[in-house]
């Protein structure tokens, strides 16, 4: 699967982006290390003060929810240039022991006083947003307490400072000269970072290591090479970002020896978090608590669904192909050897290295066209573009979208895709364009942009609550960016083989689900991951591989994707039974509530 880069930083690695990042707010500039940059002090009067006592209890927790969100985005300064606050765009988070002590402390403070917000009169809409903000500060002592990424993953502070950088790089908020001066600074931040991780890594999984190693390779050429070349005609910074750069790029370099000659020998650690980790972490991820056994098998049961239905879809392929005698299918076996044959029938038709990038845009075009004709929910006015994936952020995942946040003056989304590495083999690019072939290429394009990621996240942004907003739910966003390849394929868009690419997708998600389980709950191997994933998902070999890394990486978050969908899809079969159903007006209706877990969205559809 692919995944939303604002929602993976903003959901996910939010856990970790304010969990171990953030100090409480105060009036005196927190430690740091040596050249470290830290978050201004609140301007006085930006914060909302404690409402008056005469005040409603709306009105109280507003305002309330307001100053938590002006002082978690002052202090998790890379989290705030992403929601589109564009004034701490000059420094880093504190990522020091220090900053996670300082940070204990300001979660303690705040939901004491959240406690009894809880217990007032809320609206409906405030309730839910009370809730998020609770569940959403605990995970961050989670993540403090018992994840400790910058104790234990080289890849956090590789995707700290990619974060860091790439919008100041890539977006088009205010001024190039404000973008720029906001990049000296971080740049100059950078030698601190590094040794703070140099001196917080322990004993990291070696699957950890070796990822950071190639990303920090592509961060050490965007500094020391792009950076220069790219903005040396900005008046006034040139020398400034020159010498910036080239202090950046020296750290980078020696952060990438210490990776390979220290950190690596003693990566010895377990990527698995082991099954009661999984489970807080996981009721975290979905926002509520859930049998994780039970999601396993409901995912299992869905597969096997699946591949039913795909026979029927693979068997209209070959009538439509006049592919010649329908083989046997009277047996499993048979069965799944008929609907491989005809995918890799469909795979024929696939992009190359050198087209890829174009014939994803002209995808776009014709999926927008349809959601339009077809009036199945509103689309945004803000602009989306199809980009190839930056090098320092490859590695992890084959596509995301980049879109921006809710605070944003300046909306932009980018959907990037990786094309195949320079250094892979002629049988691996093959394999890769195989699974990623012209009908796959289209439900990639359907995931991310139109009507998926791209539409959604622009719907999300303008919710009233900035607080909900911002605290986006993996579930929902993931899910419905799978939903929407729902949509469109019972809409007909691309005909039975667009269809079947999507139900190969929904065997991905449901795998997706199996090896989140069982890796970090149990202790399946290589051979029995790529087994599941070839053998019963029709993956090709290189998007297995790289899946088995990825979840090895990650954890939790491979989940949302079957969850949200499969929540999602229950409740549009209940509401098509309601008078006056709509396709329009429901999925208007269901994007009209920004992205609040799914345990909000049953209330929500349930009460309208």
């Amino acid at each position: 699967m692919t995944t939303s880069a604002r929602t993976a930083l903003l959901c996910c690695s939010a856990l970790a982006a304010l969990g171990c990042s953030s100090s409480p707010p105060a009036p005196a500039t927190p430690a740091l290390p040596p050249g470290a940059t830290a978050p201004p002090p609140a301007a006085p009067g930006r914060a909302a003060g404690p409402a008056p006592a005469a005040a409603s209890a709306d009105a109280e927790f507003e305002a309330f929810a307001h100053q938590t969100l002006e002082e978690l985005l002052r202090n998790a300064p890379t989290m705030a240039t992403h929601a589109g606050d564009h004034r701490y765009d000059a420094h880093w988070p504190d990522v020091s022991v220090g900053g996670d002590d300082r940070h204990r402390a300001f979660l303690r403070e705040v939901r004491a006083r959240l406690a009894v917000m809880l217990r007032k009169p809320l609206s409906e809409q405030n309730r839910i947003d009370a809730e998020i903000l609770d569940e959403r500060l605990q995970s961050m002592q989670f993540a403090i307490d018992q994840l400790k990424p910058y104790d234990s993953d080289p890849v956090a502070y590789v995707s700290l400072i990619s974060g860091g950088l790439d919008p100041l790089v890539t977006r088009e908020f205010g001024t190039r000269e404000s973008r720029m001066a906001s990049l000296v600074s971080r740049l100059d931040g950078l030698p601190a970072l590094v040794a703070v991780a140099r001196q917080r890594l322990a004993h990291p999984a070696r699957i950890y290591t070796e990822t950071a190693i190639q990303q920090n390779k592509g961060l050490i050429g965007l500094v020391g090479t792009q950076l220069p070349a790219r903005f040396s005609e900005v008046p006034g910074l040139k020398d400034k970002l020159t010498a910036a750069a080239g202090r950046a790029a020296a750290a980078l370099k020696d952060f990438q020896s210490f990776l390979e000659t220290d950190l690596l020998a003693r990566s010895d650690g377990s990527f698995r978090l082991g099954r009661e980790l999984f489970a807080r972490k996981l009721a975290f991820a979905l926002g509520e608590d859930v049998d994780i056994d039970r999601v396993a098998a409901d995912a299992r049961a869905l597969l096997t669904q699946t591949q039913a239905e795909m026979v029927e879809t693979a068997r209209q392929i070959w009538a439509e192909d006049k592919l010649g005698k329908l083989p046997r299918l009277d047996t499993p076996e048979q069965k799944k050897a008929f609907v491989k044959q005809v995918l890799d029938h469909v795979a024929k038709d696939r992009p190359t290295n050198q087209t890829i990038l174009a014939d994803a845009k002209k995808w776009l075009g014709k999926i927008t066209a349809f959601v339009r004709d077809n009036d199945l929910v509103r689309v945004p006015d803000e602009p989306v573009s199809v980009i190839e994936m930056p090098e320092y952020k490859r590695g992890v995942a084959i596509a995301y979208c980049d879109s921006s946040g809710p605070l944003e003056a300046t909306p932009q989304t980018f959907v990037a895709i990786a094309p195949t590495p320079s250094d892979w083999s002629r049988e691996r690019a093959e394999s890769f364009y195989r699974e990623y072939n012209q009908s796959m290429l289209a439900e990639l394009i359907i995931h991310e942009a139109m009507p998926g990621h791209y539409l959604q996240l622009m719907h999300n942004n303008k919710f009233p609550s900035k607080l909900r907003a911002v605290f986006a739910s993996g579930p929902f966003v993931e899910g419905w960016a799978v939903y929407a390849e729902w949509v469109m394929a019972e809409h007909g868009f691309g005909g039975p083989r667009v269809k079947l690419e999507r139900q190969k997708m929904v065997l991905r998600l449901s795998a997706n689900a199996i090896l989140d389980h069982d890796i970090h709950a149990g202790d399946m191997d290589e051979k029995a991951a790529l087994a599941l994933m070839k053998d019963e998902a029709f993956q090709e070999d290189g998007e297995a591989v790289a899946k088995w890394k990825r979840a090895r990486l990650s954890s939790a978050q491979l989940t949302t994707y079957f969850f949200g969908f499969t929540e999602l899809l229950k409740l549009r079969r209940a509401s098509e039974n309601r008078a006056g159903f709509t396709e329009r007006s429901y999925n208007d209706r269901l994007l009209s509530w920004g992205s609040p877990a799914m345990k909000y969205v049953r209330q929500l559809v349930a009460g309208h």
